[in-house]
């Protein structure tokens, strides 16, 4: 049975001074320690994270996904890159780096890996015309975008033309967690992570419903990283939101998030049994997708083993999950590995 992880990350194997190059810091930097490891840290310093060379060889990662049975990763950077509070042109030029890495990997190892690309979402316009890119000249599925961009959440009318953009360009979106809100409030226990990264995209899926941009794209194929995030757990009291307070929530669309639960994909990436099993309930078995955050500390090891530990799952839902679910995501027609 094919696997197609749809949630992994990675970066090339270096990565310019870009605070030289642009004059100004805040970007992403990365020391090599070895042949194997190396440290990502921001240029003032600052330590963000240690990685091997599975971040970035190719090769390393197809001996680690022969080992768990993965057939294909989707690609993805490590959405530290994303660079949204930098200059328009020079995160333009961070995201031709990083999609002309993404898109040389996978030329390299078509039947492996499929890529997405990554976009200057300050500058809508700039944003379009990578997308465009990354789509007709650097062949990718589609693009990973941040939950909000800047102090703009994606219901924001400025970015819309972007989502028109993927629509048209039949583009595969893949939206993940970043820049969590409340961090200065969580400093310890990894609560950025624990806490942020699920209702960084809870407030993603609720931009996109209330905002009206699924009403108004209904052709748009969205997934979300981490199942949803706390989306599921907490939909009862933004349903309620919405039929008790209209006034505030129907502003954008008049239409209950109800008419959306089964419009938009989720990773499996949940940690729990139970907590899968309602989430293939609550989105249905045809919008879930395997993704483990692969290669990173809190990702599943071996990816699809929480699916298969569950036997009430059928072997026609496994197959849905673990590759034909995301054939439809990604809009690919599917090829044999």
């Amino acid at each position: 049975m094919q696997k197609i992880d749809v949630h992994t990350h990675i970066l090339p194997p270096s990565l310019p001074k870009f605070k030289e190059k642009f004059g100004y810091g805040g970007f992403i930097q990365l020391e090599t320690m070895s042949s194997c490891q190396a440290r990502m840290v921001k240029d003032n310093g600052d330590f963000f994270r240690e990685i091997e060379s599975n971040c970035w060889d190719p090769e390393v990662r197809i001996k680690e996904c022969e080992k768990s049975q993965v057939t294909i990763q989707v690609l993805s950077t490590v959405p530290v890159m994303f660079s949204y509070w930098a200059q328009p042109k020079d995160a333009l030029e961070v995201c031709i780096l990083l999609n002309n890495h993404i898109a040389e990997v996978v030329q390299k190892n078509p039947k492996r890996f499929i890529g997405l690309g990554t976009l200057p979402l300050q500058s809508p316009k700039l944003a379009a015309g990578e997308l465009k890119r990354c789509m007709e000249e650097l062949k990718l599925a589609g693009v990973q975008i941040g939950t909000h961009v800047q102090n703009k959440n994606l219901n924001d009318p400025e970015l819309f033309p972007v989502f028109q953009e993927a629509a048209k360009l039949n583009a595969a979106l893949f939206i993940h967690p970043w820049d969590m809100m409340g961090e200065e409030r969580m400093p310890q226990y990894l609560l950025p992570w624990l806490v942020g990264m699920p209702a960084e995209i809870s407030l993603a899926i609720c931009s996109l419903v209330f905002g009206g941009v699924f009403e108004r794209l209904p052709i748009l194929r969205v997934a979300f990283a981490h199942g949803g995030g706390a989306f599921p757990g907490t939909y009862g009291r933004i349903q309620h939101g919405f039929n008790a307070r209209p006034d505030l929530c129907a502003k954008d669309n008049p239409y209950s998030p109800e008419k959306y639960i089964g419009k938009f994909f989720v990773d499996s990436l949940v940690h729990d049994a139970e907590i899968l099993k309602y989430c293939m309930k609550f989105f249905g078995e045809e919008k879930i997708l395997l993704g483990s955050d692969y290669p990173f500390p809190l990702s599943e090891a071996t990816p699809g083993k929480l699916i298969e530990s569950i036997s009430e799952i059928s072997q026609q839902t496994r197959e849905k999950i673990f590759w034909k679910n995301a054939w439809n995501w990604l809009g690919i027609k599917p090829w044999n590995v």
